[in-house]
């Protein structure tokens, strides 16, 4: 029994009691809702996907936890948005500990042991003792007490004492404060155990008794613990090139250098390394000495 095409067509539309859609017809974007209005296909791709995805029992309210958790969530602080410490407040504490320093107003003596290293040497050519006064406010001396090996490095030691010597009689002019450098801070660190402010200085001025390099400042005391740099002028004609390294430490009741390192470049001859540490250090004032080795 033959039957035409429009009355399969009718059948099959009417078959399950719901009108087929065709493939060719372009399909809308929104699907009705009970209230009539109509939702983003988009939308209902999502609440589908939430339905099929869905964990019945008690991965629910885990699920719901971990989500919200997530949105609530805050990125953590950036390097630049940490905020550093107060830097004038650090250059002021630390020029009034350094005039409080009584080694700047009392006499002492300390003698210094020099071992000079040339090269990659790893036996010293030049051993050096030297005794060094002060008397304030502005008066330093030195004498060499002792010297074994190369003349050659009692004659980079004096160099050095020299300029330590001279660098006294320029009073303020010499001291680590803000009317001769401009400073940057840098990090904080710990210096063995003891947490240290590092600040960058920058001489204001070339002038040879200036050091362009790093100091590191007791977060606690404000007293400088060490320094490293380089003279803002060359020290000398026979020397090219020095960097110099002081470590500070409370002795007989001061803050002093207790070592003091230095890499020089020697015009002709090349490289030295000169490791000076103080042995003895007394008060003359009291009959009390003290003892530091390395």
């Amino acid at each position: 029994m033959n039957h035409s095409n429009k009355d399969g067509k009718r059948s099959a539309e009417s078959a399950g009691g719901r009108p087929l859609i065709k493939r060719n017809v372009p399909q809308c974007d929104t699907y009705p809702t009970q209230s009539e209005n109509r939702v983003s296909q988009g939308l209902k791709g999502v609440q589908t996907e939430i339905i099929k995805t869905a964990m019945p029992g008690p991965w629910l309210p885990v699920l719901v936890f971990l989500i919200t958790l997530a949105s609530s969530s805050q990125p953590p602080l950036s390097i630049a948005e940490i905020k550093s410490p107060d830097l004038n407040r650090i250059l002021q504490r630390l020029e009034e500990v350094q005039h409080q320093d009584p080694a700047q107003s009392r006499p002492y003596e300390v003698r210094r042991e020099y071992k000079v290293f040339r090269g990659y040497d790893k036996q010293p050519t030049s051993e050096v003792i030297a005794q060094i006064n002060f008397v304030p406010p502005d008066m330093k001396t030195y004498k060499i007490i002792q010297t074994r090996g190369n003349s050659r490095g009692e004659k980079i030691v004096r160099e050095l004492l020299d300029r330590e010597t001279e660098s006294a009689k320029k009073g303020l002019g010499s001291e680590i404060t803000r009317a001769n450098y401009d400073f940057v801070f840098l990090r904080q660190e710990n210096f063995g155990v003891v947490p240290e402010y590092v600040l960058r200085i920058v001489p204001k001025r070339k002038d040879k008794y200036l050091l362009r390099g790093q100091i590191w400042v007791d977060e606690s005391t404000y007293r400088i613990r060490r320094i490293e740099g380089v003279p803002a002028k060359s020290p000398s004609l026979w020397i090219k090139g020095i960097h110099i390294t002081l470590q500070y430490a409370e002795l007989g009741g001061m803050w002093v250098p207790i070592s003091f390192d230095a890499i020089a470049t020697v015009r002709f001859l090349g490289e030295y390394t000169l490791a000076g540490v103080n042995i003895q250090a007394a008060d003359p004032l009291s009959p009390a000495a003290n003892s530091h080795t390395r």
